[in-house]
């Protein structure tokens, strides 16, 4: 079975190819070196050439601030790219696994978001990801939309690396305590999507639709950085636990309008197909200690 994976250097895409690999699934790992989804042209003349079986879309302008002063690049890769990966797969009669982003709602909501809740994005990028999102329901009836939360990994920019770099250069950090969600390992992203890729390859029949998915327990993003730091000092990857301060939203503004609330309902995809939440800190030891052997 032919695995097309794009973003494949991506936190989640590095992790889907190691894993798919090792679970002996024919990977097609495609970077934008090999594949600009952007371009509905490469993406048809990528699938003459390779003819995947299954398709999971790893690729994302995720750069959440910066995406405020390009909107068009955002678009292009977020909202065109994965309709032209939809319609290709609708071609060819085969399956789109795609990932979203808790990004889609206000975070108003007292209470975890359910995948029936209203989207308002209000940022550029959750508007992007929502367009792209839709494009997919309804271009292709075999899509599964994964929708995930707080995304680090052992690749990629992400919190626990800039965490574990401030905590290097200072002894006193000031981070936001008014956000809650729930932080997701880009390995237990890909562990799932690729349980599901070998439920196919086995026979088996998923219910497509769209589905929550993300590390338990939910924190801030202040309680998040807290256990960063315990976890590294353990590990002597820092020498002391920097002291902390709890700021709001507020008081750190950033081009972009986070959401106060990401935390997701994830009983759907346990009732539905017997996947559990995962707890981050078991993924953040991992990613601390390979960061380590390194």
């Amino acid at each position: 079975m032919r695995v097309l994976v794009t973003g494949a250097t991506g936190q989640v895409g590095s992790e889907l190819v190691a894993q798919g690999k090792e679970l002996g699934l024919q990977i097609l790992a495609a970077g934008r070196a090999e594949l600009d989804i952007s371009r509905s042209q490469a993406v048809n003349s990528f699938f003459q050439v390779q003819r995947p079986d299954i398709v999971i879309n790893a690729a994302a302008y995720t750069a959440v601030d910066k995406a405020e002063s390009e909107p068009e690049l955002a678009y292009a890769i977020n909202r065109d790219g994965a309709a032209y990966l939809a319609e290709a797969c609708a071609k060819r009669q085969i399956p789109l696994f795609h990932i979203s982003t808790d990004y889609l709602f206000d975070g108003r909501k007292e209470g975890a978001y359910l995948e029936t809740d209203l989207c308002s994005p209000q940022s550029i990028y959750g508007k992007s990801k929502g367009e792209g999102d839709q494009a997919v329901a309804s271009i292709l009836e075999q899509h599964f939309i994964l929708r995930v939360s707080w995304v680090f990994g052992a690749s990629g920019n992400n919190f626990v690396k800039t965490m574990l770099r401030l905590g290097r250069e200072r002894d006193f950090l000031r981070i936001v305590a008014d956000q809650r969600g729930g932080p997701t390992w880009a390995g237990a992203i890909a562990g799932t999507l690729l349980d599901l890729v070998v439920r196919l390859r086995n026979g088996e029949k998923i219910a497509w639709g769209t589905y929550h998915y993300s590390g338990q327990p939910t924190t801030t993003w202040q309680g998040f950085a807290e256990v960063i730091f315990e976890q590294a000092v353990k590990l002597e990857m820092l020498d002391q636990r920097p002291r902390v301060e709890a700021i709001t939203t507020a008081e750190y503004p950033t081009p972009a309008q986070r959401p106060l609330n990401s935390v997701l309902d994830c009983q759907k995809i346990a009732r539905e197909l017997g996947i559990s939440q995962p707890d981050w800190r078991i993924g953040l030891d991992i990613v601390l200690k390979k960061w380590k052997e390194q």
